[in-house]
Protein backbone atom coordinates (compact mmCIF):
# COMPACT_ATOMS: atom_id res chain seq x y z
CA UNK A 1 0.00 0.00 0.00
CA UNK A 2 1.20 3.69 -0.59
CA UNK A 3 2.82 5.11 2.04
CA UNK A 4 0.47 8.56 1.59
CA UNK A 5 -2.81 6.62 1.04
CA UNK A 6 -1.70 5.03 4.93
CA UNK A 7 -0.86 8.26 6.12
CA UNK A 8 -3.70 9.88 5.13
CA UNK A 9 -6.23 6.73 6.53
CA UNK A 10 -4.31 7.55 10.00
CA UNK A 11 -5.04 10.89 10.14
CA UNK A 12 -9.13 10.47 9.35
CA UNK A 13 -9.98 8.67 12.79
CA UNK A 14 -13.41 7.87 10.91
CA UNK A 15 -12.12 6.21 8.49
CA UNK A 16 -9.51 4.36 10.34
CA UNK A 17 -11.92 2.90 12.68
CA UNK A 18 -14.19 1.92 9.98
CA UNK A 19 -11.25 0.28 7.76
CA UNK A 20 -10.63 -1.67 11.27
CA UNK A 21 -14.48 -3.18 11.40
CA UNK A 22 -14.36 -3.60 7.94
CA UNK A 23 -10.82 -5.07 7.40
CA UNK A 24 -12.36 -6.75 3.92
CA UNK A 25 -11.42 -3.63 2.28
CA UNK A 26 -8.05 -3.48 2.90
CA UNK A 27 -7.91 -5.88 -0.11
CA UNK A 28 -9.69 -3.93 -2.08
CA UNK A 29 -7.44 -0.97 -1.45
CA UNK A 30 -4.14 -2.94 -1.97
CA UNK A 31 -5.57 -4.20 -5.37
CA UNK A 32 -6.27 -0.46 -5.68
CA UNK A 33 -9.94 -1.76 -6.69
CA UNK A 34 -11.34 1.10 -4.58
CA UNK A 35 -10.03 4.77 -4.26
CA UNK A 36 -9.65 6.04 -1.09
CA UNK A 37 -12.64 8.98 -2.28
CA UNK A 38 -15.19 5.83 -2.66
CA UNK A 39 -13.80 4.64 0.75
CA UNK A 40 -14.40 7.79 2.31
CA UNK A 41 -18.01 8.11 0.48
CA UNK A 42 -19.01 4.27 1.09
CA UNK A 43 -17.62 4.88 4.86
CA UNK A 44 -20.03 8.01 4.90
CA UNK A 45 -22.98 6.38 3.65
CA UNK A 46 -22.69 3.73 6.40
CA UNK A 47 -21.69 5.74 9.16
CA UNK A 48 -24.87 8.10 8.30
CA UNK A 49 -22.75 11.30 8.69
CA UNK A 50 -23.75 12.99 4.87
CA UNK A 51 -25.26 16.21 4.74
CA UNK A 52 -28.51 14.34 3.88
CA UNK A 53 -28.87 12.55 7.08
CA UNK A 54 -27.61 15.37 9.05
CA UNK A 55 -30.82 17.27 7.31
CA UNK A 56 -32.90 14.50 8.27
CA UNK A 57 -31.59 14.32 11.79
CA UNK A 58 -32.47 18.00 12.18
CA UNK A 59 -35.61 17.50 10.98
CA UNK A 60 -36.83 14.69 13.08
CA UNK A 61 -35.48 17.01 16.14
CA UNK A 62 -37.56 20.07 15.27
CA UNK A 63 -40.32 17.75 14.82
CA UNK A 64 -40.06 16.06 18.08
CA UNK A 65 -39.60 19.07 19.80
CA UNK A 66 -43.06 20.36 17.99
CA UNK A 67 -45.11 17.39 19.23
CA UNK A 68 -43.41 18.00 22.67
CA UNK A 69 -44.80 21.61 22.78
CA UNK A 70 -48.33 20.56 21.52
CA UNK A 71 -48.85 18.42 24.15
CA UNK A 72 -47.70 21.02 26.86
CA UNK A 73 -50.23 23.33 25.32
Amino acid sequence: MNQNLIYKIRENPDLYQYLKYNSYLYKAIMRNEITLKDLENRMRQDLKITMADKINNLGQKIELANTFLNILR
